[in-house]
């Protein structure tokens, strides 16, 4: 079943906020293998010119891509997560991401779309703190495979 194109351009605000932690910052970067010391020691980060522990520039992912599943989920869309592969991802900075930032995600659909038998769903999501600064913009584009003849 092809994707629902009328899904283009839904906004899904923020559900909840994710606190950033020391060690949640040092667990994901144990989990890449990064001993980066900006990501574990707060004396190296204020060196570095942070005013703590920054996370990896890949850390967003844990909260980006549940809110990617909240709607890939979503029945109406017509998405089957079996077929599905992910064909890109961006991450654009205006800021790192620091200890004691509250993440808050808004997600928009910006495209759907058909190409050669495949479906395409451009998603983006821009990434806030509690304070409403800008932190970071990602994009990820998902392709679900075709029926099989």
């Amino acid at each position: 079943m092809p994707l629902d194109e009328s899904f283009t351009g839904r906004v899904y605000p923020p559900q909840t906020s994710y606190e950033v932690s020391r060690e949640k910052i040092r667990e994901f970067a144990d989990a890449i293998g990064d001993v980066n010391p900006v990501f574990r020691d707060p004396e190296a980060a204020r060196a570095a010119g942070h005013p703590d522990v920054i996370a990896p520039p890949t850390f967003i992912t844990i909260v980006n891509l549940a809110a990617i599943n909240a709607i890939v989920s979503d029945p109406e869309l017509g998405l089957d997560y079996s077929r599905m592969v992910h064909g890109d991802q961006q991450f654009s900075y205006s800021r790192p991401v620091r200890v004691g930032d509250q993440l808050l995600l808004t997600t928009h659909i910006d495209k759907i779309m058909a190409r050669a038998g495949n479906d395409f769903i451009n998603l983006r999501a821009e990434i806030v703190d509690g304070e409403g600064e800008h932190i970071a913009t990602t994009r990820a584009q998902l392709v679900v495979r075709g029926e099989e003849s």
